[in-house]
């Protein structure tokens, strides 16, 4: 198993004098080696809120979250910031690519706290590697200006892979494309869990999206339940 979740609340208290907000209600979610995951729902339901539980950006008001068995609890900021580099994989709605950079310099950003030569020189080939299986191979040194919000987007997927992490979380990661280029991504993703052996889990609006993984869960009103296929899609 790769990460779990187990019985997940998350509160938001802003004000004394407003109720506390209860986000996510004893979410409980066991994810394994080459899972493909979608969750789905309704806007502002908490599904990033979720994601980045699983990613440790967030802490859960109570539960526990276990990655590869480790209670990140029982990690401090410095433990925590390593293994979320190390073992986890993230791709947004906005690629987040630093303009000043070329290509290959921002998916390699993950990899410069690497202070082994070999696994930095190594790191360089799989950049160009993967840029090239994405079809990127003639941009390499061209900055995100000059590329289009697909081929951008393409670039932020090499960036999430380029430690080889266990899972990868992406949030929204179609929502700013063009249908065109979304189904390009969704292919890519697709492709990456099943060829590269990590686990996947995205949340979206898009059905046609949530369709391309292996498992669907809805996240309604705090809680995730398993998405039944005998039934239409639910209206998000």
């Amino acid at each position: 198993m790769i990460l779990e979740l187990k019985n997940i609340f998350k509160t938001y208290k802003t004000d004394d004098e407003i109720p506390a907000q209860e986000v996510l209600s004893n979410v409980s979610l066991q994810i394994n080696k080459q899972d493909a995951i979608a969750i789905i729902g309704p806007s502002g339901c908490g599904k990033s809120t979720l994601l980045n539980i699983m990613g440790t950006l967030d802490t859960p008001t109570s539960g526990i979250v276990t990655l590869n068995g480790v209670d990140i609890s029982s990690l401090n900021n410095k433990q925590m910031a390593a293994l979320r580099n190390q073992k986890i994989g993230f791709i947004f709605q906005q690629h987040h690519l630093l303009p000043q950079l070329n290509l290959i310099e921002n998916v390699l950003v993950p990899a410069a706290l690497l202070k082994d030569k070999e696994l930095k020189k190594e790191a360089f080939k799989r950049a160009h590697e993967l840029l090239t299986l994405v079809g990127l191979a003639e941009s390499l040194h061209k900055r995100p200006g000059q590329l289009s919000g697909g081929e951008c987007q393409r670039a932020a997927v090499v960036r999430a892979l380029i430690n080889k992490p266990d899972i990868i979380l992406a949030d929204e990661p179609t929502g700013s494309l063009d249908e065109e280029s979304a189904e390009q991504i969704g292919n890519l993703l697709s492709e990456i869990n099943k060829k590269h052996n990590m686990a996947l889990v995205l949340v979206t609006h898009s059905l046609e999206l949530a369709k391309k993984m292996d498992k669907i869960y809805k996240l309604n009103k705090g809680h995730l339940a398993a998405f039944n296929e005998a039934k239409s899609y639910p209206q998000l």
